[in-house]
C-alpha cells in the first residue's frame, strides 16, 4: 500500500485551528496515512493542542499583516519570507504528498511554499465571506472546502465544496435528554449564553441583569459561559443584582466549559457571538441562536455570517451596540413565548447542519493526491 504524508496547517483562532485539527485526528486513524506534521506558530493555541496529539509539530514563525505601508509592513514582509523559506525546506526534507489548510497568516506561507515546491493542496474557509489568505491562493488549490454557500461566489476556484464545518463526533450522538442528565438539569426549557472562551463583556453584561427573571418567573434553566477574564467581574454584579444565585439550581455559570457539545446540546435557544465554528454546532446542535456578532471582526466576517444564518431563517440577530438587558430579554421571551417560533428556527439550524463535514473533506484531500 502506497501510505500517504500529509502537512496540516492552520492556526491562531479556534476557527482556523479546530477544523484542522479534526482533519488531522481522522487521517492519523487511516491505515492510508503514513505520517502527518502540523505546521504552525510555536506561540499560538495550536502549538499546545498538537502537543497532546500524535503527530510532529512543524513551527514557523508568522504574524498577520500590517493593514498599512509602514517599518512594521517590511518587518513583516521579512519574516514572511523567512516563514516561506523554512517551509520550502519543511517539505524538501518530509515530502508531502498532500497539504491540508484552513486559512488565515498561519497557512500562508506553508501553501505559498507548496506552490513554489508543486505540492498539491486542499484549503477550508470556514466564513461567509472568505479571508485573505483563502482569495488570494484559492486559484492555486485542487479543491476549496466551504462552510457557506455565499463564500464560493468570493474564489476563483471551480471546485469549491459546502462541507460546512468538521465538528466533533459527539454531536451526532448525544441526545438532548442525556446532555440535561450529564450536566444534572431537568427536562425543561434551557438557554445558554456564551461569548466565546474568552467571553463577551457586552453578553455578560446584558445577561447577567436577566438571570433571576429568566429563572424565577419563566421558570427556565441558564448555562452561562462568562469567558475566564470576565467571570470574576460577573459574579460580582451577580451577587449585588442576585446574591442568592448561588442556592439557584436553574443556573449554571462557569468561566469556560471544556466540554461545549454536552452543554450546546443540551440546549433550547443560545445567545451567542458569530464565529463561523460556533454556528457549526449549533446547528449540529439543532439550537434557536440569537446572534450578536462580534463588531471588530476581521472583515466583518460575524455580521456576515450572522446575516446568512437569519436569511435562512436560522437564528435572531441583535447588533452589539443594541444590547442591553431589556432588548435582550425582549428577544429571549420571543422565543419562550412562541413555542411554534421557536420550533422552526430550530428546524432551521438543523437543516443547516452538515455531520459529515471531516468526511468530506478528507475525500478532497485523497482526489487531491490521485489526480
Amino acid at each position: 500500500m502506497n501510505k500517504k504524508t500529509y502537512f496540516i496547517t492552520g492556526g491562531g483562532t479556534g476557527g482556523h485551528i479546530y477544523p484542522a485539527i479534526a482533519v488531522a485526528d481522522k487521517l492519523l486513524t487511516m491505515d492510508t496515512t503514513q505520517k502527518i506534521y502540523y505546521v504552525g506558530n510555536p506561540n499560538n493555541l495550536e502549538a499546545e493542542i498538537v502537543s497532546q496529539k500524535d503527530y510532529e509539530f512543524l513551527p514557523v514563525i508568522s504574524s498577520g499583516m500590517p493593514r498599512k505601508i509602514s517599518f512594521q509592513f517590511i518587518i513583516w514582509a521579512f519574516r514572511m519570507l523567512h516563514a516561506w523559506f523554512e517551509c520550502c525546506k519543511y517539505i524538501k526534507k518530509y515530502k508531502p504528498d498532500a497539504i491540508f489548510g484552513t486559512g488565515g497568516y498561519v497557512s500562508a506561507p506553508v501553501l505559498m511554499a507548496a506552490i513554489t515546491m508543486k505540492v498539491p493542496f486542499v484549503m477550508h474557509d470556514c466564513d461567509a465571506n472568505p479571508g485573505l489568505v483563502t482569495r488570494k491562493l484559492s486559484p492555486y488549490a485542487k479543491s476549496i472546502s466551504l462552510a457557506f454557500e455565499d463564500a464560493k461566489y468570493k474564489l476563483h476556484n471551480k471546485n469549491c465544496y459546502i462541507n460546512g464545518n468538521p465538528i466533533r463526533d459527539k454531536f451526532k450522538t448525544l441526545t438532548k435528554q442525556q446532555a440535561r442528565k450529564d450536566l444534572s438539569l431537568e427536562d425543561k426549557l434551557t438557554i445558554c449564553i456564551m461569548g466565546g472562551s474568552q467571553g463577551a463583556k457586552t453578553i455578560n453584561d446584558a445577561s447577567v441583569k436577566i438571570l433571576k427573571t429568566l429563572s424565577h418567573v419563566y421558570n427556565i434553566q441558564i448555562i452561562f459561559q462568562t469567558g475566564k477574564k470576565n467571570f470574576e467581574s460577573v459574579i460580582n454584579q451577580l451577587k449585588e443584582i442576585y446574591p442568592e444565585y448561588n442556592e439557584d439550581k436553574n443556573i449554571i455559570i462557569k468561566p469556560y466549559f471544556d466540554d461545549m457539545v454536552t452543554v450546546l446540546k443540551a440546549c433550547d435557544i443560545a445567545v451567542s457571538r458569530a464565529g463561523s465554528l460556533s454556528i457549526s454546532e449549533l446547528c449540529a446542535s439543532g439550537t434557536a441562536p440569537i446572534f450578536i456578532p462580534y463588531p471588530y471582526a476581521a472583515a466583518d466576517h460575524q455580521r456576515k455570517n450572522a446575516k446568512c444564518m437569519v436569511e435562512n431563517g436560522a437564528g435572531l440577530y441583535l447588533e452589539n451596540s443594541d444590547t442591553n438587558e431589556q432588548t435582550l430579554l425582549e428577544l429571549l421571551t420571543s422565543l419562550i413565548k412562541n413555542p411554534e417560533m421557536l420550533e422552526e428556527i430550530q428546524k432551521s439550524t438543523q437543516k443547516l447542519a452538515k455531520y459529515d463535514g471531516t468526511e468530506q473533506i478528507i475525500k478532497q484531500i485523497e482526489n487531491c493526491c490521485s489526480n
